[in-house]
């Protein structure tokens, strides 16, 4: 079985192992979760049903043509702009805690979630179209980075400034990949992360947010839901205190089945499975590697990258916050937590993932990098 054929099948294998465990927590937590109203079946139910919907856009991804998203790419972005506006019309978009991510056209959603996807796309068709001009400060930096900037701009008034950073870090990385000089790149993202500063300093919850990070014994009140988590994750132990046994998500720990999903993890079912979600998202990350390295053309490869990144940044986002290690910042863990639009387009992720595998390099073409033709009719030298 060849490497390609092998990292698709743990691709699979992972997500499914993932899915099943965010199910399993549903039950645990949903309980004690103030919209369940104390059905414990309120959440696992919910979920399920986002989950059929996330498996057959799921399957579409997969069946259709990759290359379909590089023809209509901006009919995506100019969905995705148009969505993130509509968070800022009266009677659509619609606040909880103080952000303005959600609109209601029927149902319920994030358009970000969306805006991620679509971003990604016109990137890889950007970053592919201009190959040759990858070192070129202007087609290989300026105007990549533009499609990228524009959506940060919109979602970072929502006060969503976890997901402004995910998009930025996605897209420099993405441009990294595609060969645009670290001389344009680093300086843009020293010069992010001060905005990004500059940003928290204005706003007086993430500022209490980040000093909390910074100095948790001076400001408690701001530290507390990650505290809780790090008693969550401490009291399981190396066994866990069995499914069901957990008592932070009680009382104490807020967010238990969304973004604190992962101390509820540690705490019931202990270090070790905490330990094997660490490993699956690390063998997620380098299967979605390995496909995008075997894509038959230039745009496959970006995107199978962009994809990859998206889900393997924010699950890292996720226990990076929910240990500790990062300031708090509100972000679901891929597959695992409760959230239909962040479950729907992570299975459209993987979707992608497979229908670049499906028609993507043998083996043999992949050792010997033959050349291909491109779009022009041109061949061309495969670069993996």
């Amino acid at each position: 079985m060849n490497a390609q054929r092998t990292s698709v099948h743990l691709l699979i294998v992972t997500v499914l192992g993932l899915i099943v465990l965010g199910l399993v927590m549903m039950t645990s937590t949903s309980a004690f979760a103030p919209e369940s109203h104390g059905d414990p079946m309120f959440l696992f139910n919910r979920q399920i049903k986002w989950l059929g919907i996330g498996v057959l856009l799921c399957i579409v991804a997969a069946r259709l043509d990759y290359h379909l998203l590089e023809k209509s790419w901006k009919v995506w972005y100019g969905i995705a702009v148009v969505l993130l506006l509509l968070c800022f019309v009266p009677h659509i978009g619609h606040s909880h805690f103080g952000a303005r991510r959600w609109i209601n056209l029927g149902i319920s959603f994030q358009p970000s979630e969306f805006a991620k996807l679509a971003g990604v796309v016109a990137l890889a068709w950007c970053l592919a179209r201009d190959e040759e001009q990858s070192k070129n400060p202007v087609r290989g930096f300026l105007v990549p980075f533009a499609f990228g900037g524009s959506l940060m701009l919109l979602i970072a008034p929502e006060v969503d400034l976890g997901t402004t950073a995910l998009i930025g870090a996605t897209t420099l990385i993405l441009m990294f990949i595609a060969g645009t000089r670290l001389r344009f790149l680093v300086p843009m993202a020293v010069a992010g992360i001060g905005l990004l500063a500059l940003v928290i300093a204005k706003m007086p919850e993430r500022t209490g947010r980040f000093l909390a990070f910074v100095y948790p014994e001076k400001y408690p009140a701001d530290f507390y839901q990650q505290f809780q988590g790090l008693i969550a994750a401490g009291s399981g132990g190396v066994e866990g205190l069995g499914l069901g046994n957990g008592r932070q998500k009680a009382f104490y720990l807020p967010f238990a089945h969304t973004d604190f999903i992962f101390p509820v993890v540690g705490e019931e079912l202990g270090l070790r499975v905490t330990l094997a979600v660490v490993a699956a998202f690390i063998l997620f990350l380098l299967s979605g590697a390995t496909v995008a390295m075997h894509a038959r053309d230039r745009f496959g490869m970006l995107l199978g990258f962009g994809v990859t990144l998206l889900v393997s940044l924010q699950a890292a986002v996720n226990i990076g916050v929910t240990t500790a290690v990062l300031p708090n910042k509100g972000m679901p863990m891929p597959f695992v937590s409760y959230g239909g639009t962040n479950l729907v387009f992570c299975l459209i992720c993987v979707g992608i993932l497979i229908n670049i595998y499906r028609q993507g390099l043998t083996e043999k073409e992949a050792k010997s990098r033959v050349a291909l033709p491109t779009r022009t009719g041109r061949k061309r030298v495969v670069r993996l």
